[in-house]
């Protein structure tokens, strides 16, 4: 019985992150790490926090970005901050737990705001936190 629940569980999980496009995406730098990210998520470590850096190139200014990734990065319940950069990109900070970190990188990746053209994102790998350092998600200038 042990067995047959625990493949269940399995094909269930296969499923579940099939559904959301953690399976099967490209297989960039960013995605491995994502993915990585996404298998750690499975052992346990959901009620505890983690933190990681992003920077996002593209059109990526100009759009909304920031907005919209404030906006995204709240309804998830994630802290930090993001802003422009010089060179035209946008980079910040995430914390949270680890499903809606990984949420977020993928929208990060994939999605940003609907005027911008994601070129590609890059992040550090996510590094397990005793609390968080903000106390909200912002944007700063």
């Amino acid at each position: 019985m042990a067995l047959r629940c625990d493949s269940i569980l399995v094909v269930r999980i296969i499923v579940s992150l099939s559904l959301l496009g953690y399976l099967g995406a490209n297989s960039s730098n960013s995605t491995k790490i994502y993915n990585q990210d996404v298998a750690m998520a499975g052992s346990g470590s959901a009620k505890q926090l983690f933190a990681c850096n992003f920077e996002v190139f593209g059109r990526v200014q100009g759009v909304f970005f920031r907005k919209y990734t404030e906006q995204t990065a709240q309804k998830l319940g994630l802290k930090g901050w993001c802003m422009n950069t010089k060179e035209g990109t946008v980079k910040g900070q995430l914390e949270g737990p680890l499903p809606q970190l990984n949420e977020m990188k993928h929208w990060l990746q994939t999605k940003g705001s609907p005027k911008s053209v994601i070129e590609k994102a890059e992040f550090t790998p996510s590094q397990e936190i005793d609390s968080a350092s903000f106390s909200r998600f912002e944007i700063r200038r």
